[in-house]
């Protein structure tokens, strides 16, 4: 048992555009978080290139803790976290912001957040799942 589940989603192969478009990326991340079932509190983005590599960070704030992206537009890169507590599945997230982001080739680390309590100490999770998809 835990208390939330954080995906870690390496995205590989994804277009210049996609990794320089951090409208697009936000709205993606709010929408599929609302699609499933999360609560958006707070969106924000900054866009990269003036004394750095091209590219964006965003961050969209969930009742249930957050998603967000970071793009390495010269690599075709983007670093995704999809955090979430309760009763919202990281991995629907994830899904409905792929219905609307070609997100190219996509790895996901799955870690296991605040496990459960045993004898009074807080048990590590022994290892992270993992899965290209």
């Amino acid at each position: 048992m835990h208390r939330g589940k954080h995906l870690l989603i390496d995205c590989h192969n994804v277009s210049r555009e996609v990794c320089l478009d951090d409208k697009l990326v936000l709205r993606a991340m709010a929408r599929g978080a609302e699609r499933a079932g999360a609560t958006v509190i707070s969106q924000v983005r900054y866009h990269f290139g003036h004394n750095s590599p091209p590219g964006f960070t965003a961050v969209v704030l969930l009742d249930e803790s957050h998603c967000s992206a970071h793009t390495y537009a010269d690599d075709g890169l983007i670093a995704m976290d999809v955090f979430t507590c309760g009763s919202t599945d990281p991995l629907r997230v994830l899904e409905c912001i792929r219905e609307e982001v070609d997100l190219g080739d996509v790895v996901i680390r799955t870690m296991p957040r605040f496990a459960e309590e045993e004898n009074g100490f807080l048990k590590a999770p022994m290892g992270i799942e993992c899965a290209a998809v």
